[in-house]
């Protein structure tokens, strides 16, 4: 732990991580995950790849999973009021954006326990920058449902607000996704950003019955966020 840290005291620290590229995490990031006393991690298989890729190794690794993080999170807080500083990484991009971490920052708030939130990657504005799509107002929605219905009514919405709707969809149900846009809204503007960062990151632009036709002809592998917009 660095004097600075010592004097401060005990915290939790909620750490940024890639979302493909392992290149791209802050020097602040690491110097957070080298001077913790412990990294609580979404997986500590996957974690514990990029912590060797930066050369951080001898953590203590403690799994804060959604299966967890009810239980767990009051633990890490007591643990971080006794002095101990605690940094928490989600499998990738910002802790707590349809990850874990919101409930760790609401058991920090009830204990009156010091936390940090560092800036760093998310695949939410990456993709909405990339997009070309309006940026000045936008909103997220998160994973969309595996229910077509509760999907229909959430892009529905999002479309008729006049803002940029971003969400994250499964490559297994991308083709439905399209297919409800060609029908609510053949018009609308489209993007489907994939495997962002990574080596064979696309876009995808257009109407979504121009998209629904790539899609069907070229498959569906890699993680994606589709964006629209109906303005």
């Amino acid at each position: 732990m660095s004097n600075q840290e010592a004097e401060q005291g005990g915290r939790i620290v909620l750490v940024p991580t890639p979302i493909g590229n392992l290149g791209d995490i802050t020097i602040r990031a690491l110097e957070v995950l080298k001077s913790a006393d412990r990294i609580a991690c979404e997986d500590t298989r996957r974690s514990g790849i990029l912590l060797a890729h930066h050369g951080i190794s001898g953590k203590p690794l403690l799994a804060l999973h959604e299966h967890n993080e009810t239980r767990k999170s009051p633990e890490l807080a007591a643990a971080a009021k006794a002095g101990e500083v605690i940094a928490f990484i989600s499998d990738a991009g910002m802790p707590g954006v349809s990850d874990p971490g919101y409930r760790l920052v609401q058991a920090c708030l009830d204990a009156n326990v010091d936390f940090d939130v560092l800036p760093g990657p998310s695949a939410v504005l990456t993709a909405l920058i990339g997009s070309g799509l309006p940026c000045h107002a936008f909103r997220f929605g998160g994973f969309l449902s595996v229910k077509s219905g509760k999907r229909r009514s959430a892009m529905a919405a999002a479309l008729e607000s006049g803002e940029t709707g971003i969400f994250f969809e499964s490559p297994h149900r991308i083709v439905s996704t399209l297919e409800i846009l060609t029908e609510i809204a053949p018009e609308a503007r489209i993007c489907v950003a994939r495997e962002l960062t990574k080596k064979f990151e696309t876009y995808h632009r257009g109407t979504p019955e121009e998209l629904l036709g790539w899609f069907k002809a070229n498959g569906t592998k890699g993680e994606m966020v589709i964006l629209m917009n109906g303005a």
